[in-house]
């Protein structure tokens, strides 16, 4: 059975691509625009910290996700 490809990949390379490298791209060009916001907003380094915890919480669970599958799949 001939499965259809884009590029060359299949859809599992894709996706695979993309958990890998895309998100964790996508998560640290949300950190540069937490950091311009907080040096926009002049919040200084108390503010910059509450900033950092509140709007990266959310990236948390998906990089311990990750972690744990590089530790627990050998």
């Amino acid at each position: 059975m001939n499965h259809p490809t884009l590029f060359g990949y299949t859809e599992a390379q894709l996706a695979d691509l993309g958990m890998n490298y895309g998100i964790p791209l996508l998560i640290l060009f949300m950190l540069f625009i937490i950091g311009h916001l907080a040096w926009r907003s002049k919040a200084g380094k108390y503010g910059a910290a509450v900033l950092y915890f509140v709007l990266a919480l959310g990236m948390v669970g998906f990089v311990s996700k990750m972690v744990l599958q590089r530790v627990l799949v050998v």
